[in-house]
């Protein structure tokens, strides 16, 4: 079982995103308004996303 964490910029019980630390070493990321869809990223994938989005680079369109 996954120890889930409220992000600190989640207001509300909706339309927040929860993440969690894998037995395996990655990090699970989860939406509230789509619990079911649960992503795995590497410690070091979700740093350098996190980096782009900081940085404002724009993804997809």
């Amino acid at each position: 079982m996954l120890a889930w964490q409220k992000s600190s910029f989640s207001t509300d019980a909706v339309n927040c995103i929860r993440i969690a630390a894998a037995p395996d070493g990655t990090v699970r990321l989860q939406e509230s308004d789509a619990p079911e869809v649960i992503l795995a990223a590497t410690r070091e994938g979700l740093a350098g996303f996190m980096a782009a989005i900081k940085g404002g680079v724009r993804i997809g369109r």
